[in-house]
């Protein structure tokens, strides 16, 4: 027989690639300059040159060394280069025997999960979240435990994560800076989450976990985005490049183990099998190779942030709510009806796709996904007004 759960997930929609997929759609019909995506994260800032550069070098090398198989984890020396790169950045003994190379974020939460839990265990997490973190969850046998963020800064609410806990909580997954709502948690509130994870820990007499999921880390307008390790012993790091190197359909990424916590070897093992379970060993090799030899590569995010600015200018001109993002390229706009997704289908009407918050585990917003052009901004606003005026 098939597996229940797999044919389950396999008909649900996903309300967000559906909606992607639908602007595919319309683009043919009517023209892409009629239709104003905002539904999907897919970073329009091209690659740094450094990325094709490396790619020509490496090709010219002989193909069976170029694409055969690396050890399960990864090859040495990429995994080499993430460990120096963070004990560079963050100040921290990074080593390359605890990072495991991963198919983007994704499969870094799935793996890191699946490590840290046992079936009939809880992962907190804390809402508006990606949806897919309470698949991978159970698909661990977990039960999700959903935290609201605190309104109207969205950061974490310490009082409220510390209620949800029962002694099942395996770990808590955190994403800073945030999708869908662009917060990055502040230094105050990352130490408040930490100290209250100790003080569990001594509470169950066992231990918990931080998974924090980092793929827009390098995607800030100014806020300090503080290294999770240095603050809490027990995390995990899980990191694509998706974002920063602008290549999310080249599925690079990676996890770090922080060397910091007391069984780090323990947990490294345990991730591996992890890996080797879920089926998620020895990613593309050609990017490994390149993300060795970009590492260092800064981001480029000056075209999110005029993009930011260019489309909060707009939004408040119309009169329309959202809060103020501090990372990531998205913005979390309050719907101009209790009904988000009603709301969202009005917005169809007028070619807007934007993203209903019901997607996140949350209601009565949307997101926006600014890594578009500039000019789709601009053409954008009067499709904006006339959305408005339906409401007024």
């Amino acid at each position: 027989m098939l597996n229940q759960r797999a044919t389950e997930l396999g008909s649900a929609p996903n309300k967000i690639r559906e909606l992607f997929a639908y602007g595919l759609k319309r683009k043919a019909e009517i023209g892409e300059e009629n239709v104003f995506d905002f539904s999907i994260g897919n970073p329009s800032v091209p690659a740094p040159d450094a990325v094709a550069e490396s790619i020509a070098e490496l090709i010219k090398e002989p193909p069976c060394a170029l694409h055969g198989y690396t050890p399960s984890p990864g090859a040495a020396g990429p995994r080499q280069a993430v460990a120096d790169n963070i004990s560079r950045r963050f100040g921290i003994e990074a080593t390359a025997d605890q990072v495991y190379l991963t198919a983007g974020a994704a499969a870094g939460l799935a793996i890191s999960i699946y490590a840290i839990t046992n079936p009939g265990d809880e992962i907190m997490v804390i809402a508006p979240y990606f949806p897919e973190y309470a698949v991978w969850a159970e698909t661990a046998g977990c039960t999700t435990i959903e935290v609201p963020a605190h309104e109207p800064d969205f950061q974490m609410d310490i009082d409220a994560i510390d209620a949800a806990f029962t002694p099942k909580t395996a770990g808590i997954i955190i994403n800073s800076p945030n999708n869908p709502v662009g917060a990055v948690y502040t230094r105050e509130n990352l130490e408040a989450l930490a100290a209250l994870l100790s003080r569990k820990e001594e509470e169950y007499g066992h231990p918990i976990y931080l998974i924090s999921d980092e793929p827009y880390r390098e995607i800030t307008y100014g806020a300090e985005v503080p290294y999770v390790p240095t603050l809490y012993k027990r995390t995990i790091v899980c990191y694509s490049y998706s974002k920063s190197l602008s290549l999310p359909g080249e599925r690079i990424g990676y996890i770090y183990v922080s060397n910091l916590m007391d069984n780090a070897k323990e947990v490294y093992t345990a991730v591996s099998g992890a890996g080797r379970a879920l089926g998620f060993i020895c990613t593309a090799v050609l990017f490994q190779r390149v993300m060795e030899k970009c590492v260092n590569e800064p981001s480029d995010v000056e075209a999110y942030r005029a993009n930011r600015e260019l489309l909060t200018k707009g939004l408040s001109e119309l009169g329309y709510e959202y809060v103020e993002p501090d990372g990531a390229f998205y913005l979390w706009v309050r719907a101009l009806e209790p009904d988000d997704e009603a709301f969202c289908e009005k917005a169809k009407a007028h070619e807007l796709l934007l993203v209903p918050a019901t997607c996140f585990k949350s209601h009565g917003w949307v997101r926006i996904s600014y890594c578009v052009s500039a000019d789709v901004i601009k053409r954008s606003m009067p499709a904006f007004k006339a959305l408005m005026e339906e409401y007024k």
